[in-house]
């Protein structure tokens, strides 16, 4: 359950904001000032904090300034009486994310503890990101020492510093969202949000929610007033991802967010401003887009301040090897294998294929094979028969007579290693092999297993 800390000297503030947490659904803590706040604080952490302004001893603004030094996102809301608006600015500027003035409607103050619940649920999202990619998406991650990467590597430090809109092109899997958080890390918002939307896999209206929030009663089904993602991205950055498949009316309300940098939720006349930078991707050929009327021209050229074109993997044969390597060592850290290496056979096969999913197509091969395999990583073990395809123009001439005997071994040797990583499930060992039940089947059958 989520911990909401109230701060306020007076008693009956503190029990209507109690009884408002309850109706919420939060457990509440109350403190009448700032030091006893500050040592529940210390003894367990809250996800939000409600603090009055003026208050005996330590005023609101001292409470939100060592707060801070404590924990520096937690979101804090502010209550400020009549007369002290421009203290209520000054906390806003210490990072408190909202103020209201009291006398206050408590119908008001419940939307924007949702507001401010909505906007720690995207940090916490985002520290576990940085957790777990080892501190965000740097340029290191974007193994590329190939020529083709070389000017996209150069171009991205480049323009990360800079607070213009950047558009990624390239065929998917070819690491769109990589390169949008690396230039997320490598800018002054790094210590902002990183906030990630796919515009293919939401319909329209809930897309338009999804972007800019909206109030409860907005539409059938909004019983609650939610952040949305440009405002969840305010000081930071939001990836608008394959943008080319965005409904042509939303385009034309995200054109007005980007020119006026003011948002207005759904279902309120309330103006809030923004200040956001936009990277956005797609793997469409967005100029026939334009052509042919499904994109408008005026929000590509917003967008496309900076071009970042992304090469397929098959036009980098020289990094294939290396990010396998990467992969690699990063599953065998997974998953406590630090054997786990590639054989020259396997890097062989690796280079001769084609990729047609690109670099996400071999990390999902280096994952399968890092699962399979005790020790070397032998080929054709990284995946199944378009890899064997690409591999044997390699083995042809006169060893081609020991070839198949080797391969048959083989064969049987990844499926016995498939069905003992499975325990036995045929279906499971199948998957594993990335063939179907019933050619696993057959397969046992001619291998007299």
């Amino acid at each position: 359950m989520k911990r909401l800390l109230v701060v306020d000297d007076d008693a009956r503030m503190r029990r209507v904001l109690e009884i408002l947490a309850r109706r919420i659904g939060l457990d509440c803590t109350a403190a009448a000032g700032a030091e006893e706040a500050l040592g529940s604080f210390r003894a367990e952490r809250s996800d939000l904090v409600v603090t009055d302004l003026k208050m005996p001893g330590k005023s609101g603004i001292d409470f939100l300034r060592e707060l801070r030094e404590i924990d520096g996102e937690v979101p804090v809301i502010v209550l400020t009486a009549h007369g002290t608006v421009a203290t209520a600015v000054e906390a806003m500027k210490l990072g408190a994310i909202d103020y209201l003035q009291k006398p206050f409607d408590v119908d008001a103050l419940e939307a924007v503890i949702r507001r401010a619940l909505d906007l720690s649920r995207f940090r916490l999202e985002n520290r576990f990101l940085r957790e777990q990619t080892g501190g965000g998406a740097r340029l290191g991650e974007l193994i590329g020492g190939s020529a083709a990467m070389a000017p996209v590597l150069e171009l991205i430090r480049q323009v990360a510093p800079t607070r213009s809109s950047v558009l990624i092109t390239g065929e998917t899997g070819t690491g769109k969202e990589l390169v949008a958080r690396a230039i997320h890390e490598l800018s002054p918002r790094r210590d902002k949000l990183f906030v990630p939307l796919n515009c293919t896999a939401i319909p329209f209206e809930l897309l338009e929610s999804e972007l800019f929030g909206h109030v409860r009663g907005a539409f059938s089904g909004a019983q609650a007033d939610r952040v949305g993602k440009l405002q969840a991205a305010d000081e930071g950055t939001l990836f608008l991802d394959e943008i080319g498949d965005m409904d042509v009316r939303l385009q034309a309300k995200l054109l007005r967010v980007l020119q006026e940098g003011v948002i207005e939720p759904l279902g309120t006349n309330r103006r809030i401003p923004i200040d956001v930078r936009v990277v956005s991707s797609t793997n469409r050929d967005i100029e026939k887009a334009l052509r042919e009327g499904g994109f408008r021209e005026d929000l590509y050229f917003r967008l496309n301040v900076f071009h970042v074109r992304l090469p397929p993997l098959r036009d980098r044969a020289e990094d294939v090897v290396p990010l396998a390597e990467a992969f690699l060592a990063e599953f065998a850290r997974q998953l406590g294998k630090p054997g786990l290496r590639l054989a020259p056979e396997a890097a062989a096969a690796l280079r001769a294929y084609a990729w047609p999913g690109n670099v996400r197509e071999l990390r999902n091969l280096m994952e399968r094979a890092a699962v399979l395999c005790r020790g070397e990583i032998v080929w054709p073990a990284l995946a199944g028969s378009s890899l064997l395809a690409a591999a044997e123009p390699q083995r042809a001439g006169p060893d081609r007579l020991n070839l198949e005997p080797a391969l048959r071994d083989l064969e049987r040797r990844l499926i016995l290693d498939a069905l003992a990583a499975s325990d036995d499930d045929k279906l499971a060992a199948a998957e594993l092999l990335g063939i179907g039940e019933r050619t696993l089947w057959t397969k046992l059958k001619k291998h007299g297993i």
